[in-house]
């Protein structure tokens, strides 16, 4: 092959891979393909156009953090309750917060786990609901794999730090209205279920 033939060639290839790459890029552009001719973006707005006024009940609605049960543990811990409440498919949710309000790093998060559920790691599988009414006692749900459905990965909470809890039961009977919750180290709370 001639030089004068391969300066053609890589001359002719520089020029497809450029093409190539401006097709690439236009293709890349974000357009709104897929939006309809006549659709309006709701946050530009026409000339002489006056903005509507939204009615009270579409505007967002702050809801206080409801506090359902505070409880204290050792070493300046405390966990708060926000909600209990029963879903849909026969299960409750508790949800809420543990602080450490004390001074130090908290480590002593092993107790949490319990006896039962050691495939989570340090959780709080040892959390326990009991209904008096009914007399009966209900334990954090697990998955496939013996994982609680609950908070995982406590093993060191920072002073002054807060994590969310989370724990998922078995759902009591509609006729039961409060439960009584226990965690490894924390006082027993009372707590009223929704749902």
């Amino acid at each position: 092959m001639s030089t004068r033939h391969s300066a053609k060639v890589r001359g002719g290839a520089a020029a497809a891979v450029a093409a190539l790459l401006a097709i690439t890029a236009a293709g890349c552009g974000g357009g709104d393909d897929n939006k309809p001719q006549g659709a309006k973006d709701p946050s530009s707005k026409s000339q002489g156009e006056t903005p509507k006024a939204q009615a009270p009940s579409d505007a967002p609605k702050a809801t206080p953090t409801e506090v359902l049960a505070t409880v204290n543990g050792e070493a300046g811990m405390t966990l708060t309750i926000n909600r209990a409440a029963r879903d849909a498919g026969g299960f409750l949710t508790v949800e809420g917060q543990l602080k450490n309000t004390g001074t130090a790093p908290y480590v002593n998060t092993a107790p949490w786990r319990g006896n039962e559920l050691n495939a989570s790691g340090v959780s709080v599988a040892g959390v326990t609901l009991v209904d008096k009414a009914g007399k009966k006692r209900y334990y954090v749900l697990r998955d496939t794999d013996g994982r609680c459905l609950c908070t995982t990965g406590l093993a060191i909470i920072e002073a002054g730090q807060s994590v969310p809890f989370f724990a998922q039961f078995p759902a009591p009977p509609a006729s039961t209205t409060e439960v009584e919750m226990s965690l490894p180290t924390f006082a027993t709370a009372t707590v009223k279920l929704s749902g």
